[in-house]
């Protein structure tokens, strides 16, 4: 672990090109407590399984995301949900929603309680989580679910018969929001020294730390899934119960990484080793005003106090972390330094790498259970599960802790949130 230390440190530090950077913000943060704080009072997630060959290869996304609803209104009546949320991707047309809508009813949700997705690519599950938050702020809602769901295996990411247009060809920003995410990876690599070596380490790295929380912290940020999987080798359908991820492997070394050869460039450094798993899986939060947990009786775990969403070039879409970072941390009022913990999404370690060294930030503090290069990252699912881990380890650590949740988004923008424990 020291040499990938080491070698993490190693990055320059150097400036992405100065821009302009808007700001989509929601919700106002407050460092007081009060009764008009937005609070969760719930959170859980599933296992990840690897897309096509994993746990839940034969998995439907109800069956993934019923049981995170579910745990989530164990101890509130689920009467009080006015409306749930979920980040989801891949789905094509309005299937996914219907999707969710039934999800709810088999978790014991009254007819009352209304669904809906939202879709910021790589942030859907963040998403949807500050989507519940301003709902609630602006008074439209008392209380309401955020939850993620991706089944990569049934929805594979694909552009088939995207027709591009002439007008689009003139603009090349346009375009590059259709560069293929590995291709992104290699952007940030070559255009900010970000070398293979560093890519590696932050990947053997990330690994070694949540083959550490496996064996002793994720099972209580896991709700046990009963699903059917078909044997491959028999056809035989056996069920299973899925409760530990899929694609942590303790093993990794850099040596072995190093192996490996470039996934999307020729000559690049880029690979399967050191990016995010293609894979399937499920979050949710139960949000409320602090005044509603109050009267319902229920302890808050984390209060939600700002998000923020910075656009960047499109190219290097994965240093949207180094923009939205700062972005959300002024909106609350706060500085980097006031930050306990960070869950930044690992997308590819390219531009993970850049983002933590351009911040200034220490490992110490970043991905502390590991990342989504070794558990995966299903796409509308991960925003939410990256708070429910983020959530679980300040809780660990004990009252007034401060954490972030951020990530890099396809088309070039980056997404931000900001939790504290209570």
């Amino acid at each position: 672990m020291q040499r990938v230390s080491k070698l993490l440190t190693q990055l320059d530090n150097k400036s992405t090109e100065s821009s302009i950077r808007p700001q989509n913000v929601a919700y106002v943060s407050s460092s007081t407590r009060s009764d008009d704080d937005i609070v969760i009072v719930s959170s859980i997630r599933t296992a990840i399984g690897r897309a096509r060959k994993g746990s839940f290869k034969d998995t439907d996304a109800c069956t993934l995301l019923e049981p995170c609803l579910r745990y989530v209104v164990k101890d509130v009546d689920p009467k009080y949900v006015n409306d749930v949320c979920v980040g989801t991707v891949l789905a094509p047309g309005s299937l996914r929603a219907s999707e969710c809508r039934m999800a709810a009813f088999m978790a014991g949700y009254p007819r009352t309680a209304t669904v809906r997705t939202v879709n910021r690519q790589c942030s859907s599950g963040l998403q949807a989580i500050a989507d519940i938050a301003a709902a609630i702020q602006a008074g439209y809602i008392e209380c309401g679910v955020a939850a993620g769901v991706e089944t990569m295996t049934q929805n594979p990411m694909k552009f088939d018969g995207f027709d591009v247009t002439d007008d689009m060809k003139l603009n090349n920003d346009a375009l590059n929001c259709l560069l293929p995410m590995g291709i992104t990876s290699e952007n940030v690599a070559a255009k900010f020294g970000v070398t293979r070596k560093e890519q590696d380490a932050l990947a053997a790295q990330s690994h070694a730390r949540a083959y550490q929380a496996q064996l002793n912290k994720f099972s209580s940020e896991i709700v046990p899934v009963k699903t059917r999987i078909k044997n491959k080798d028999t056809g035989k359908v056996e069920t299973i119960v899925v409760t530990k991820d899929d694609g942590i492997r303790g093993g990794t070394t850099v040596e072995g990484l190093g192996k490996l050869r470039p996934a999307f460039k020729k000559g690049g450094t880029t690979t399967a080793g050191n990016s995010s798993q293609v894979s399937d899986g499920a979050s949710a939060a139960l949000i409320m005003k602090r005044s509603l947990a109050n009267r319902l009786g229920v302890k808050p775990m984390a209060t939600f106090r700002a998000f923020a969403v910075s656009g960047v070039d499109p190219a290097v879409m994965g240093i949207g972390p180094a923009f939205a970072i700062p972005d959300v941390v002024q909106q609350a009022g706060l500085t980097l330094d006031d930050i306990d913990l960070y869950e930044i999404n690992e997308a590819f370690a390219s531009q993970a790498a850049y983002c933590v060294k351009k911040l200034g930030l220490s490992w110490d503090k970043v991905n502390v259970n590991g990342g989504a290069i070794a558990f995966g990252h299903p796409l509308g699912c991960t925003g939410t599960r990256m708070a429910v881990t983020l959530i679980k380890e300040m809780r660990r650590r004990g009252k007034n802790q401060r954490g972030i949740v951020s990530m890099c988004i396809g088309s070039g923008m980056g997404a931000a949130g900001v939790f504290e424990t209570e």
